[in-house]
């Protein structure tokens, strides 16, 4: 298998993806910042910015999904990074609008980065061999960990030196050096035909029988993403097993904080350090996945993987006080974690990419993304009412047993028989 260092289609990807990648972590501090230094918002109206610049998600990911089945996905990168640059570009209009223009900012910049995260997504399989895509999800992944872990910093140290709007105009320079990158792409075009579902690529041990059409109508293209999923027993156990872990996880953040705090009462700055353990343990599980499923198999790291890391969290419910030892003991839970995490997310996203045809990436990503994300706000409310009726220890347990639900799924799918090769 050749490498994807010596391919400089892959290489200028990975460029225009790790540059965008790093502008949108470190928007994630300049932008608040603009509308708390320049524009005087408070706690609610923080809410509300991070809630319009989330809201896309739900709103557009299906319809984005159509069209990057029917555009460039090149093109449709290329312009999600311009929006974004010219959206950022007119900040400075704040100072004169206020902070319902800067909410509009925020929504604008969303619906461009559901557009490039789909895209991107979508796009892999349509530059690498299917025998590569670990390897590429690899590389994308360890850029973008190391983009979560880098991006908040660099927002801040902008701020610092530039002042909050100063800093976010930094930041669309970061969209236009990603989108010079793409756009020198040249096999990052048209999905390829509609593959027969008895293809020879399919991975073995991987039954599929995906329903083709290739209707023209927007409305039948939009349902065809979730009839696709339904119908496939592959592509259904990954959307079940996304579902439940997105709404598990998310009562379990919801309830983690107060468990942190109230619970182990621990300081601010101690906090931090512990959250900030799960940056690490990302960058080495994407450092791995590439590895880890050529060496044991796919369907082992899923099911594997997933097990463990839920063991693991779990194990922060019996602790208790906020002594060091409290504290090293929940550094190393996060950074296992989070390196057990990210070796499913890559390998089942690798999975996911090889048995899709290429026709219907962008549809199938789209609707996975979208019935993961649509329970998160339900997962929060239950999170936080549980832990008010029970106790925050009762919570954080159940949220985490929640977790066990997505192994289980994977276990009990066609996902579990994947071998050392999607080729």
């Amino acid at each position: 298998m050749p490498s994807l260092w010596a391919d400089r289609d892959f290489l200028r990807l990975w460029l225009g993806q790790s540059a965008s990648q790093l502008a949108s972590f470190a928007n994630q501090v300049t932008l608040p910042l603009v509308a708390v230094t320049a524009l005087g918002a408070g706690a609610a109206q923080l809410g509300v910015l991070r809630a319009v610049q989330q809201l896309p998600i739900l709103i557009f990911s299906l319809f984005v999904g159509v069209l990057v089945d029917r555009w460039r996905t090149r093109t449709m990168m290329v312009y999600a990074d311009l929006g974004r640059a010219l959206v950022l570009a007119a900040i400075p209009l704040g100072w004169v609008l206020g902070l319902p223009y800067l909410y509009v900012v925020g929504f604008l910049a969303g619906i461009f980065t559901v557009c490039f995260d789909v895209a991107y997504m979508a796009g892999l399989p349509r530059l690498v061999a299917r025998d590569q895509l670990a390897q590429g999800n690899s590389m994308l992944e360890t850029t973008r960990s190391a983009a979560q872990i880098c991006g908040p910093a660099l927002g801040g140290a902008l701020v610092s030196l530039l002042t909050a709007p100063i800093a976010v105009l930094a930041s669309a320079a970061f969209y236009l050096v990603s989108a010079v990158s793409v756009g020198r792409v040249r096999r990052l075009g048209l999905p390829a035909e509609p593959e027969p579902t008895d293809s020879p690529a399919t991975p073995q041990g991987v039954p599929t029988d995906l329903p083709l059409s290739s209707p023209t109508g927007l409305r039948r293209q939009l349902s065809d993403g979730l009839r696709i999923v339904v119908r496939d027993g592959a592509l259904r156990a990954i959307a079940t097993a996304t579902c439940v872990y997105q709404f598990s996880f998310t009562a379990l953040t919801t309830v983690y904080l107060l468990f942190l705090t109230r619970t182990l009462d621990l300081p601010g700055a101690v906090v931090g350090l512990v959250l900030a353990a799960f940056g690490p343990g990302v960058l080495v599980g994407s450092l791995l996945s590439g590895w880890l499923p050529r060496r044991f198999g796919y369907g082992r790291v899923l099911v594997f993987a997933a097990l463990v890391s839920d063991v693991v969290m779990l194990s922060t419910s019996v602790l208790d006080g906020g002594c060091s030892a409290t504290v090293a003991a929940l550094i190393a839970i996060n950074v296992l974690y989070g390196l057990f995490s990210q070796c499913v997310d890559i390998a089942v996203t690798s999975v996911r990419q090889a048995i899709t045809p290429l026709a219907i990436q962008g549809r199938v990503v789209a609707t996975i993304n979208f019935l993961g994300l649509g329970l998160t706000p339900v997962g929060a409310l239950l999170g936080g009412a549980v832990a008010s009726a029970f106790g925050i220890r009762v919570a954080l347990v159940t949220a985490t047993a929640g977790l066990f639900l997505s192994p289980l799924c994977l276990s009990l799918s066609p996902l579990a028989r994947v071998g050392r090769s999607l080729g």
